[in-house]
């Protein structure tokens, strides 16, 4: 699972795919892959990445933090919460695109 709850939230891993032709958030596998159009240039693709985020689970872009993988396509982000909630949102989202994809 690309998801772990912590003290403060949960943390999320994911890998990120630039320049991609349409946004997108997809699951499968157990692994999060998120399409965004920017390119990886000065933190744009990153900005992306959690503007995506925050728009699929409806989570304030505030909550978002990258840390770890800035600068490489495999990242690790952080979300600033209740764990319970935040943990309950992302695997009812996991469970809603998995019926949608398959």
């Amino acid at each position: 699972m690309f998801m772990r709850r912590t003290g403060t939230g949960v943390t999320v891993e994911l890998r990120a795919q630039p320049r991609a032709r349409r946004l997108a958030l997809t699951c499968g596998g157990g692994a999060l892959k998120a399409q965004v159009t920017a390119p990886a240039e000065d933190g744009k693709a990153n900005a992306a990445v959690i503007d995506l985020l925050a728009a699929t689970w409806r989570l304030p872009k505030s909550a978002f933090a990258v840390t770890r993988g800035a600068t490489s396509r495999d990242k690790v982000l952080s979300i600033t919460g209740e764990p319970a909630l935040l943990a309950a949102k992302i695997t009812e989202w996991t469970r809603d695109s998995a019926g949608r994809d398959g």
